[in-house]
């Protein structure tokens, strides 16, 4: 078929969604969910996600069950890949929505014998998609979030409120109100599991930490992934003020209840930045390597601090030379931001220094 023919409608009963394998482009497929939600209100829509990313929808309000590809585990290899392609088979979908631009994700829709198979024409996969959209009419500038509503707006299906969307259930509300306790929260996500390239200085986190303590009456909470453990404790060692760092002690969903919390989020992009979104927590973002236009939060209630060089935004995980685009970040820039953003009109007296 061609790039954006129709789909038959009549006979989609059942949907496969293959998300992305990062937690930030995960939340940005919400608004794309909701759209399938919309369209389709009463057939069934399964999430394909490896196990990070299954907890984003475990539970959420555009899915009504996750199938978990554990590449590490039980489906590690080809035989794994093909033992998930029998199952999948086996469950008779009826559409596939790839929003996985790889050719893989399309290789495993066919081999489940998926009839109609819809996204993307990336990777050199569009001869394995039964409705492939060509990525170049897109534009080069689109936000993450729009590249996603847009294919499927290709593909006749529109609808939803264009929001980002996450939950937390009842019972993990309260464990994060038991742990944080009352008070104002102001977290600092140091991390970004990309790549080294994308963090900003941790003794610059450590200050702003500090000042933004003091000057709001407010508690820091320290957030990230296990492989940022090392990062947390050096800003934690920096800070005159006592955190609640936990950088590497939750999982997923406690991370998501906990910064849905939180009066601010100060983060380099990650994929908790667009968590934090997700709940419509103000959202204080540094941004270097990464391009702005397509990847900043997804909020009218955020601030992006960056500085012009000449090397950015170069995309690249690891910095090849001096990291200016994240050093060139002073602490007085983020602090500003913090400010417009928490409505205060104290004075700056000696805040910087």
């Amino acid at each position: 078929m061609g790039s954006g023919s129709a789909l038959d409608r009549q006979r989609i009963r059942k949907i496969l969604i293959r998300s992305t394998n990062w937690i930030g482009d995960a939340v940005m497929t919400t608004p794309a969910m909701g759209a399938v939600r919309a369209a389709f209100p009463r057939s069934e829509l399964v999430v394909l996600a490896n196990p990070i990313v299954s907890e984003l929808f475990s539970p959420h309000p555009y899915c009504d069950r996750v199938v978990i590809y554990d590449k590490k585990g039980i489906h590690h290899g080809a035989k794994g890949f093909l033992q998930l392609a029998s199952e999948l088979r086996r469950e008779h979908f009826d559409l596939a929505i790839l929003f996985q631009n790889a050719i893989e994700a399309a290789i495993l829709a066919f081999l489940s014998g998926i009839p109609q198979r819809a996204g993307y024409r990336t990777d050199g996969r569009g001869f394995l998609l039964t409705h492939g959209i060509p990525v170049r009419q897109t534009g080069c500038a689109r936000h993450h979030t729009a590249y996603y509503v847009w294919m499927l707006n290709r593909l006749g299906i529109s609808g939803g409120d264009g929001k980002l969307k996450l939950i937390s259930s009842e019972g993990e509300k309260r464990w994060a109100r038991e742990k944080l306790g009352d008070g104002r929260w102001i977290a600092i996500n140091p991390g970004a599991a990309y790549g080294s390239a994308k963090r900003w200085i941790p003794e610059r986190f450590a200050a702003v930490g500090d000042i933004v303590a003091k000057e709001f009456n407010a508690r820091i909470l320290l957030t990230g992934g296990p492989a940022e453990r090392e990062l947390g404790q050096d800003i934690e060692s920096a800070m005159h003020t006592q955190p609640l760092n936990l950088i590497g002690k939750t999982s997923v969903r406690e991370m998501m209840a906990l910064l849905s919390r939180c009066a601010l989020m100060v983060t380099n992009d990650s994929g908790p930045m667009h968590v934090a979104a997700a709940f419509s927590v103000p959202i204080v973002a540094l941004f270097g390597p990464t391009d702005s236009t397509t990847t900043s939060p997804f909020s009218v209630n955020s601030r992006v601090v960056r500085k012009p060089v000449e090397c950015a935004p170069c995309l690249k995980r690891e910095c090849p030379t001096d990291h200016r685009c994240m050093d060139s970040i002073e602490v007085g820039d983020v602090l500003e931001a913090v400010r417009s953003l928490l409505h205060t009109s104290k004075s700056e007296n000696g805040t910087i220094s």
